[in-house]
Parts: structure tokens; sequence; C-alpha cells
């Protein structure tokens, strides 16, 4: 991985990881195309850099991170429901993660779906808190965004709506949930698929020697890319984040629907007509 492709790669991830467009998605037709997907270096960087994704929910809303016990107890009830299905269907999530089709069929399909979430929450609820209930019907929600293509943050903000949640104040939780969801899920791909570390033997049991073997391994150009892919995806997520609340509350979904629509026909055409985009 070149630095011009680190560069590429944390631009789409701080542009797309809070926006309804589905940042994997993205940073897996990406990859493909510049022909890295294969790297296992891209795989943990794509994983590693959304921990410059979640430093800036941090920074913006840091204030907000000092309320009650009960926000935290409503995170924790919400990402729940995530991290228990990606921990059982683990191996099936990686498979779809390797196919561009699924990429593809799961944007256009969402892309129809947000064409009318407008209109099924037309008149916009008041409501700017979920409750405990509502919050882990959200964390339910979001899990649907394990399939490569869905985008959390438009899984997660629909569950949201549906609870009669305000637009806002749906998409600001979608930020919270994403911090325990995605640093969970980060440090998880990051130790066991780049590291090949195993979590109950080598973690909790502290196996010294193997931890220190497995970091060994990460030379000095990997450290140096991967802190810069987090700076750069921090920076950018911080003006996405900033924009999509202000655009969404004025005009709302359908121009990310068409959007997830034209980028989803424009791949399937491409793998139609023999283009290999495929990772694998």
């Amino acid at each position: 991985m070149t630095w011009w492709h680190a560069f590429i790669l944390a631009v789409i991830e701080g542009l797309t990881e809070f926006l309804p467009v589905s940042s994997t998605g993205h940073m897996i037709i990406a990859s493909s195309l510049m022909g890295i997907g294969k790297l296992e270096f891209t795989k943990m960087f794509t994983v590693n850099i959304q921990f410059g994704a979640i430093l800036s929910v941090l920074v913006l809303y840091r204030k907000r991170f000092f309320q009650s016990i009960n926000f935290y107890h409503k995170l924790l009830v919400a990402c729940l429901p995530a991290l228990l299905i990606g921990f059982l269907l683990n191996n099936l999530i990686d498979q779809l993660l390797e196919s561009v089709l699924v990429v593809a069929i799961s944007l256009v399909i969402g892309g129809i779906i947000l064409l009318f979430v407008d209109d099924w929450f037309k008149n916009d609820p008041t409501h700017t808190t979920p409750s405990t209930k509502q919050a882990f019907i959200i964390g339910l929600a979001q899990c649907v965004a394990m399939i490569p293509g869905v985008s959390r943050s438009a899984a997660s903000i629909i569950g949201g709506l549906a609870q009669g949640i305000s637009r806002k104040a749906s998409a600001e939780f979608s930020f919270f949930l994403a911090i325990p969801t995605m640093l969970a899920a980060a440090s998880y791909k990051f130790i066991t698929d780049f590291l090949h570390l195993d979590v109950k033997d080598d973690l909790l049991m502290f196996n010294g020697p193997k931890i220190a073997a497995a970091f060994n391994q990460l030379t000095a150009r990997d450290v140096q890319v991967l802190l810069f892919g987090n700076l750069v995806a921090f920076v950018v997520a911080m003006l996405a984040i900033k924009f999509f609340i202000g655009f969404l509350t004025k005009y709302g979904f359908k121009i990310f629907g068409y959007y997830r629509i034209v980028v989803g026909v424009l791949i399937l055409v491409l793998l139609a007509l023999g283009v290999n985009l495929e990772i694998v």
C-alpha cells in the first residue's frame, strides 16, 4: 500500500462512515479498483482507521460524554446486539465482505429504501433522547449493517426514526453508538485477523512472548501509514459530521438514496461487462 492509497482510503472512511452510504462498501470497492484489496495490510488498514473516525465523534461531542451514567447505559444496551451477532456470525460476515456483488446489491436496495424514508417519517418528531427500550431496538436495526453495503449509519438512524426520535437526535445517537460498536469490532479484527492472537488464550491469559512477537511484525512504515490514515480519517470525519447533521435536518435522505442507486447500478453494470472488481 502506497501513501496515496492510504490517503484515498482514509478520505473515503472519513466521508462515508457517518453518512448513510456505507463506508465498508466504498472501501471494498476502492481497494479493489486500486488493486490492493487482496493485501492483508489493506484489510487491517481499513478496519484500523475507524479509530480516527471514532475520535472525531469524541472531540465534536465531548460535552455530551459527561452526561449521566444513563447515557452510557443506553449505549451499552444498544451495542449488545451487534457485539453478540458479530461474534456468532463472524465467519459469514467475513465471507460477505469479500464480495463486491453483495455491496452493489445492498447499495441499490438501501438506496431505494432511502428514497421513501422522508415520506415514511414526514412529520419529524420532537423526541431528542431514546429510552432504554428504544436504544435496544436501534441496536437491533444496526445489525442489518453487517451486510456490506447496507450502512451502519442508515440502519441505526432509520431505527431511531421508527421509534419516534427526530432526525437530528437519531443521527447523533447513531454517531454515539458507533463508538462502542466500531471500537469493539475494529479491535477484535486487528487482534485476531492481523496480529493472529487469540483473545481468550493470548490476551486474557496474557501470553507475553506471543503478544510481543505479534506486535513486532508491525514495521515502522506500517505504524506511520496507520497513524497517517487515522489522522486523515479524523479530520475528514469531523467535516462530514458537521455537514451531515445540517443537511439531513434540512433536506432529508433522498439525495443519499439516489447516490447509492447510481453507484450500485454502475458496479453491477461493470460486473456484467466482465470487469473484475472482486477481491478474491
